[in-house]
């Protein structure tokens, strides 16, 4: 196993805009982990991340049991450095390539 870098979301609590799934409802922040290797294409791939969540592409609002919460959007994340490809973690050998596509 080598060095990692473990960029870390925190989401507050605010209300949703026009496109989400009940616009003008608060919602529920939290906080969100993810993994990359601490390595070039892992640094990399931390610019691109870096970029869609400025971009407001990271995360989305979802309604759960009549709660607007924050969730992991479209763009996959490793949330876990163990577990493999099953559990969202390492080792996942096409995990860089896939989400610099999706990127």
């Amino acid at each position: 196993r080598g060095t990692a870098l473990q960029p870390l979301f925190k989401m507050f609590y605010s209300s949703s805009k026009v496109g989400d799934p009940r616009p003008g409802q608060p919602y529920t922040g939290g906080n969100f982990c993810a993994f990359l290797p601490d390595n070039k294409e892992g640094q990399k791939t931390a610019m691109l991340l870096k970029k869609a969540f400025e971009n407001g592409l990271t995360f989305q609002i979802k309604s759960c049991n009549g709660e607007e919460r924050v969730t992991w959007g479209l763009i996959p994340h490793k949330t876990s450095w163990g577990g493999g490809k099953a559990r969202n973690g390492y080792p996942d050998a096409q995990y860089l390539r896939e989400v610099c596509t999706v990127l």
